[in-house]
């Protein structure tokens, strides 16, 4: 074999292995970790770790799900992509440690108001996180959960570590009385039955639920997206064919899952950095 192609096939090589590298680490499985558990029982809290490829620490996300529980599915959703971006991610189950199956109709249930501090924690506690670059993302009533982690209150004034950052997917936006802590984006569906764009619309604006503005200049502002065309799930793919659960339309949208990637990735760069890119 003459220098030359000696040569070409070791490039071949190493570029081959560079691209198994790369593939391998978007496509590697994510961690079972159990952290902090707030019952008396002998099951701690659990939820799925993904680290992305390259040195750390880096940023990291704590996801939130929704009342539906499905932990799983929003992983591969969210934990995946967000990982391939150059971010720590941690989905939480909020439900299988306490056994719950579902709180679409009971509402969030008090013993998790906590989880996203609880999930902090933990991040903060490992080496390839830097603790003071950590966001929370939630989707419906795990959204409205993000919310209430990081508004001007009890919850957020009396925990140790904080969350830099805040999303909400479609959340339920009435109840939300206190100014937001920090930078806070909302993403919601101009359709959206379920949870109303409206009430997401008088929470960005400063209003309360029963139409008193707050005082303008304190807390951060909300960011907020309304997407029209939309409905509730607009990110889960499982709802191509539109669905009801409770008699509220859930539908995928692609262009508009594509748009609130692109939102949500610009967002978390300007508020806790990583890496800047398309996925």
């Amino acid at each position: 074999m003459t220098i030359a192609r000696l040569a070409a096939a070791l490039a071949a090589l190493l570029i081959g292995s560079a691209s198994t590298r790369s593939v391998a680490a978007t496509d590697a499985p994510a961690a079972l970790v159990e952290f902090e558990s707030p019952l008396a029982t002998p099951q701690a809290l659990q939820g799925y770790l993904r680290r992305p490829d390259g040195p750390g620490p880096a940023p990291a996300v704590v996801l939130l799900h929704g009342c539906s529980g499905l932990w799983r599915e929003l992983d591969e959703r969210w934990g995946k992509r967000l990982a391939a971006l150059g971010y720590v991610t941690l989905t939480v189950d909020r439900f299988g440690p306490r056994g719950i199956s579902n709180a679409c109709t009971t509402g969030a249930s008090a013993a998790t108001v906590h989880d996203a501090y609880r999930a902090l924690s933990y991040l903060a506690q490992q080496p390839s996180v830097d603790p003071a670059r950590v966001a929370v993302v939630g989707f419906s009533q795990g959204a409205w959960l993000a919310l209430f982690s990081v508004e001007r209150g009890a919850i957020e004034r009396n925990a140790t570590q904080k969350f830099r950052a805040a999303v909400g997917f479609y959340p339920p936006c009435i109840g939300i009385q206190g100014n937001m802590t920090v930078p806070t984006l909302i993403m919601v569906g101009e359709l959206d039955d379920w949870t109303p764009a409206k009430d997401c619309r008088n929470l960005a604006e400063g209003r309360d639920d029963y139409g008193i503005s707050r005082q303008k200049g304190q807390g951060h502002p909300i960011e907020l997206i309304v997407y029209p065309g939309a409905y509730h799930n607009f990110d889960v793919p499982q709802y191509r064919t539109p669905g009801q659960l409770l008699g509220h339309r859930l539908e995928f949208n692609e262009v508009v899952r594509d748009q609130s990637i692109d939102a949500l990735r610009k967002f978390l760069y300007a508020t806790i950095g990583g890496q800047e890119k398309p996925q």
